[in-house]
């Protein structure tokens, strides 16, 4: 006995299941059109905010921690400490808000003259836009803001000379570790080894302040003291 297999058929079956097959796959054809895929999407978009918010929080950990630890080895007073690291964290987050609104203007300025100039297409779909200068230097002082409030409010407050400068370093060591764990976590890096860098990097900028204020009240004989 023998079997014939219809061609027409045969094709037909295989046609119903590649159908069968597409309708079962995502469809990607707008990431496609915008030569995305989602995860270079989450990748690149989110990281790039939240990592420049991390390093903006530790800059803003750092700086503060270490004035107020450098104004410790000349003064034994919580005001002066609160004073030195309340100036610290306001004219920090100005800076850094300043500096991120002309660099962010600066670029939008570069991009129009080449515009202008016709280096640039102005409807590329694959041109990412530029960010708002405001809404960049509000975010930049914000999170600068959000570290250096930390230390701050973690001894600026304490009597005791000794214990306030172990609570600051305490919870300015804490918080290094943490943002050295999301910043290598966002930005691609082993996160154990950014924590530790960062925690470094921060104990360092502490204990040079610290010793050369140290040396300069020694030298100088400087010594703030309060009573009241």
């Amino acid at each position: 006995m023998s079997f014939l297999v219809n061609p027409i058929a045969h094709a037909t079956t295989r046609q119903v299941h590649a159908e069968q097959t597409n309708t079962n796959l995502p469809d990607k054809s707008k990431d496609l059109e915008l030569g995305k895929t989602d995860d270079k999407i989450d990748y690149l978009a989110r990281a790039q905010w939240l990592r420049a918010a991390v390093l903006g929080a530790n800059d803003g950990l750092v700086s503060v921690a270490s004035l107020m630890i450098g104004v410790g080895a000349v003064s034994s007073t919580a005001k002066a400490m609160l004073v030195s690291g309340l100036a610290g964290l306001i004219a920090g987050a100005c800076s850094m808000a300043i500096g991120e609104f002309v660099s962010v203007y600066t670029q939008y300025d570069i991009e129009m003259n080449l515009i202008e100039q016709g280096k640039v297409n102005d409807e590329d779909e694959d041109k990412e836009p530029l960010a708002n200068p405001l809404l960049a230097a509000g975010a930049s002082a914000l999170a600068f803001s959000i570290g250096g409030i930390l230390p701050l409010l973690a001894g600026a407050f304490i009597q005791s000379w000794g214990v306030r400068l172990g609570v600051v370093l305490a919870v300015t060591s804490f918080a290094l570790l943490a943002f050295g764990w999301l910043g290598g976590r966002f930005g691609g890096a082993k996160p154990y080894k950014s924590a530790l860098r960062v925690l470094i990097g921060g104990w360092m900028a502490m204990l040079v302040t610290f010793a050369i204020l140290k040396v300069f009240g020694l030298i100088f004989h400087v010594k703030v003291n309060s009573s009241s």
